[in-house]
């Protein structure tokens, strides 16, 4: 298929983002990250029994967490790119280069960050991970208006806990662009030891390609209606996929085709390469960047000794692959053998996969279909494995109030929603759930729907129960229930949803709010 055209505003025959969200908005649907120029900051609008972004309470939980007094300055611009996948050329937006490069500083330090929005949309930037102030936290118009296309905002915070995090816009499908880049805390007393350190960020493709991410949300929005008995057809349909299933998602493993996925913003057939000698210690620091793939990564001839996910560190597990849901993050040891091996990372359930190269002596490097029997082993490092070390875990406690948050919705309707309601960005305080300051707060997470869904929560970290391990963002099998536990330690209105953009976009996020 020959390349997507790149439109000026990216909005073409009334698919585009802007035309979307005003149609959507007429409609009371809601979208549910994104946000028009026009709304003012739900702060601005909403009840004084809130606690706002730009509150006292807010500035006063920053001031709480000292830091170092180190600050790491950098600047982000937002702007057209051009990305090269092994001779087919794709315009997207970027910081510069896909990946972004690597932002680093130490944990309690602060981060200056100068956002410069040269895209000819309104942007901004999550956090994804941190808990840091409200008032940073990237999502509009919850948070922050959003960063209109010429302008420039300013992002300063504490960083206060260490782990491997990342960085995204929070407007629009644009996560599905090439908007994205890690963010490593450095651990001040790291107890691990290792030789070297690879920061591996996985991504689905098809932006420039065979469509933009608006285009594909404009697609998928119209609903899938019935399949006339072609649901478990393995197929392509426009830019959507038919019968893409796994058992270890418990069924629809995604809905959208994309025709390239990436290992650090490079395809198998131009495979990103990783060098290290032969006995020596890696620590790989793996992200999913995608907007709707989980991935399976494994290195072919080596196990994975998991130590963290999200950022958090776990009892250590040795496993043979680790499935990563979107936004999902999992820091892993592995020693090198000698040789070239294959670096793979299985779309799960689309029947494709992302590739590289490890190479720590001669031979002829690996093939981008060779077989990795790592990938059928039933070794799968997952959340259900993992425990929090001592250090993390939350304290044995009753919990002060319990909120059930059902997801709700389906691919024939493309419905998706919280509680049976679909966000709207016009009235973001509309359904949020309150919580107060110092609670212990227990969410149940059911799962209504016939799909996975990888749930994240911004501001906070919170424990999986049963002595789980300490995450930001989990998988929630179909049918299945998710009990979580938080401490209310972090002030503001914090967004709640799916990690697959075009199922939040359409609806499945709410607000934990503060209350005074």
């Amino acid at each position: 298929m020959s390349p997507a055209s790149r439109l000026p505003l990216r909005h073409d025959a009334g698919l585009g983002l802007e035309r979307l969200w005003s149609r959507r908005a007429f409609l009371g649907l809601g979208l549910g990250v994104g946000a028009a120029a026009t709304l003012a900051l739900a702060g601005c609008t909403s009840s004084a029994a809130w606690v706002n972004p730009d509150s006292a309470a807010v500035r006063d939980r920053e001031r709480q967490r000292g830091g170092t007094g180190k600050t790491t300055a950098v600047t982000l611009t937002a702007a057209s790119a051009s990305l090269d996948l092994a001779g087919t050329t794709a315009q997207t937006f970027a910081y510069g280069a896909v990946p972004a490069p690597i932002i680093r500083l130490g944990a309690g330090d602060t981060l200056k960050a100068t956002v410069r929005n040269q895209l000819p949309v309104e942007t901004s930037v999550h956090w994804h991970g941190l808990a840091l102030r409200n008032d940073m936290d990237g999502v509009p118009p919850v948070t922050q208006q959003p960063i209109a296309a010429g302008g420039t905002f300013n992002y300063e915070f504490i960083a206060p806990d260490p782990g491997t995090y990342w960085f995204h816009p929070h407007v629009g499908a644009q996560l599905d662009s090439g908007l994205y880049g890690a963010l490593i805390v450095e651990d001040p007393n790291e107890p691990l030891a290792y030789d070297d350190e690879w920061v591996i960020v996985l991504d689905d493709w098809l932006d420039g390609v065979t469509a933009t991410p608006d285009q594909v949300l404009a697609e998928l929005s119209r609903g899938m209606g019935d399949m006339g008995g072609m649901g478990d057809m393995f197929m392509r349909m426009g830019n959507t996929l038919m019968g893409a299933t796994s058992d270890l998602l418990g069924g629809d493993a995604g809905d959208v085709y994309y025709p390239h996925y990436l290992i650090n913003g490079k395809p198998a057939a131009d495979p990103a390469q990783f060098t290290g000698t032969p006995g020596s210690r890696v620590r790989i620091r793996l992200i999913n960047a995608g907007g709707d793939t989980a991935f399976r990564f494994a290195v072919g001839g080596h196990r994975l000794t998991l130590t963290h996910t999200d950022g958090f560190p776990v009892e250590p597990v040795e496993v043979d692959s680790v499935l990563l849901g979107m936004g999902e993050r999992y820091d892993l040891l592995v020693t090198l053998g000698d040789g070239a091996f294959p670096l793979v990372a299985l779309a799960e359930g689309k029947r494709e996969r992302a590739f590289a190269v490890v190479r720590t002596g001669g031979g002829e490097a690996p093939a981008p279909d060779v077989t990795v029997t790592e990938l059928d082993s039933d070794q799968v490092g997952t959340a259900a494995i993992l425990t929090a070390t001592p250090g993390v875990a939350l304290d044995t406690k009753t919990p002060d109030r319990e909120i059930t948050l059902t997801l709700t919705g389906s691919m024939t309707d493309y419905d998706w929603g919280i509680n049976n309601k679909r966000f709207d960005p016009t009235q973001p305080l509309r359904d949020a759930q309150p919580v107060q300051a110092g609670e212990r707060v227990r969410l149940l997470l059911v799962n209504e729907t016939e799909m996975w869904h990888p749930f994240h929560l911004h501001g906070h970290t919170y424990q999986h129960s049963d002595g789980g391990p300490r995450k930001d963002t989990s998988i929630i099998l179909p049918k299945q229930t998710l009990t979580i536990n938080f401490d209310a330690d972090n002030p503001g209105q914090w967004a709640a949803h799916c990690h697959n953009i075009y199922h939040a976009e359409t609806g499945m996020m709410t607000v934990i709010g503060y209350q005074t």
